[in-house]
């Protein structure tokens, strides 16, 4: 037995000893764990001895680990090294760069600016929409291998705050290039949008400015999106704010903490959420009294790509009767991940741990063998189900993406918004609003179900399951992917 290997197998033996593992799902023995990881070990060695060719071993550990996690749950995964500094910024909202959305031209493979962000060193230096990016710390663009033009600009202008990196681009209606010697800063990458920008790069919220009706799209719930939102709230009140449309539509979802902050301000009081894990008592988020934005209409707008923390902000103010919701029953997902930092913060595990459940005590998850007549997810009100072909997804993209650049003027003519889900919460707001009745919440009843239904059946005995609910989560991610127009706009 080799040095290594006693040493594992002995680190294991005072594991189980200790008790490290006397939570797991089966009332095994010591032995039978001792016994199980010295499978692993054994297996590990043969490999490291014998395979035809030499391998890594952390290539080794990783694999398996990501093979023990994939058999829990879509959500659960082990997220290494690189995956962890990337799952950070996106969590955070925050990382090392100049603040400019970068795009790249199918046809020519030149990276292009969409827009600079308000405030950023690349917007105070001068980079202007649509200015072609031509070289990078003197590498030529051009020069990027096929296919990783966006990645090789990623590990070029992102970098530690303070530090510089020189950018040449191309003016539109200019011959002569622009050089600039940019100093990165924090960018802290925003998740709560409007309708469209001015000329000076504000966002505009207001998309019926006679009857105040507002509309705040919240791409995902990040570590400053409540604060993001609350700014927002306060500044649409000001301006006499008399309706609302919160759009979560294509929202994966995010931190919990997140979600419900948000619900809050939206209720004065009862349940927002209620999570429950296998080894903790259930806990009830209930909303505050202070700080809460009333008096005045709102429709959520959700689809099928709406999930998670998406599903507890719609679930919630459905259920207290705060909101209309519009659009599409959403994903489904109603587990909580708790990310367990590995190796002193190098690696992480992301792991289910919980499960949530909405106020009236209605289950949202969807369970593997669910049909279209069970219960998950949220589902539009009565009169509100507005379906959506991938053909008009594709169309919704390519028109909002045209209001999210800086327009030259604010005269300039934005290309009309295909959105029929948008155009029915609108009208929804406005019936409200002529109908002049005060927006009052209500009591949530709550629901008595059982989560564990059986699975439908035809009449000849068959099963109703839909084979389009049977997709897994990344199948899903893939085909969200397909239906946007040819871009992956990145923030640098």
């Amino acid at each position: 037995m080799t040095h290594w290997r006693r040493l594992v197998l002995a680190v294991l033996a005072i594991a189980v000893g200790c008790g490290v593992f006397a939570q797991a799902t089966h009332a095994a023995s010591d032995d039978e764990y001792y016994e199980l990881m010295k499978i692993f070990v054994d297996t590990f060695e043969q490999i490291d001895r014998n395979y035809v060719t030499q391998v890594d071993r952390r290539e080794l550990v990783e694999a398996a680990m990501r093979g023990m996690i994939v058999k829990l749950d879509p959500y659960s995964s082990y997220i290494d090294n690189k995956e962890f500094k990337s799952f950070n910024e996106h969590v955070e909202q925050e990382f090392g760069g100049i603040g400019i959305h970068v795009d790249v031209d199918d046809q020519t493979r030149q990276l292009f600016v969409t827009m600079p962000l308000p405030g950023t060193p690349a917007y105070k230096a001068g980079i202007r929409p649509n200015d072609r990016i031509l070289e990078i710390d003197d590498k030529l663009t051009s020069d990027f291998p096929v296919g990783k033009e966006m990645e090789s600009a990623i590990s070029l202008i992102k970098g530690k705050p303070g530090t510089t990196v020189k950018i040449k681009v191309g003016h539109i209606g200019s011959d002569v290039p622009e050089t600039f010697d940019i100093t990165r800063a924090t960018i802290k990458s925003p998740t709560v949008l409007g309708d469209r920008y001015d000329s000076k790069g504000e966002p505009i919220y207001m998309i019926d400015d006679k009857e105040k009706i507002a509309y705040v799209r919240l791409t995902s719930f990040g570590r400053n999106s409540t604060e993001e939102m609350q700014d927002v709230l306060a500044k649409l009140t000001k301006d006499g704010m008399r309706a609302l449309i919160l759009d979560l539509r294509f929202n994966p979802g995010g931190l919990l903490s997140a979600a419900t902050a948000i619900s809050d301000y939206f209720i004065s009081e009862g349940v927002i959420v209620s999570t429950k894990g296998r080894n903790t008592e259930e806990h009830v988020v209930r909303a505050k009294r202070g700080g809460t934005y009333s008096g005045f209409p709102m429709a959520i707008l959700v689809n099928r790509y709406s999930a998670s923390a998406s599903e507890i902000v719609s679930a919630c103010l459905q259920d207290h009767k705060r909101a209309i919701i519009v659009g599409e029953r959403t994903w489904g997902k109603g587990s909580v991940q708790n990310v367990i930092e590995l190796e002193g913060g190098k690696s992480a595990i992301k792991l289910t741990t919980a499960s949530y459940h909405r106020p009236s005590g209605k289950n949202i998850h969807r369970f593997p063998k669910a049909t279209e007549k069970d219960e998950w997810g949220v589902m539009p009100d009565e009169g509100y189900v507005v379906p959506m072909s991938g053909d008009e997804m594709k169309k919704l993209f390519e028109t909002r993406h045209d209001r999210e650049k800086i327009p030259e003027s604010d005269s300039t003519t934005l290309t009309a918004l295909v959105d029929k889900q948008l155009d029915t919460g609108v009208e929804a707001v406005k019936k409200l609003l002529a109908e002049g009745k005060p927006i009052v919440e209500q009591p949530v009843q709550k629901a008595v179900t059982d989560e564990k239904k059986p699975e439908a059946k035809k009449a000849d005995g068959t099963s109703m399951t839909d084979p389009v609910l049977q997709r897994s989560y990344v199948e899903a991610i893939l085909e969200f992917w397909r239906l946007l127009p040819e871009r992956r706009v990145t923030v640098l």
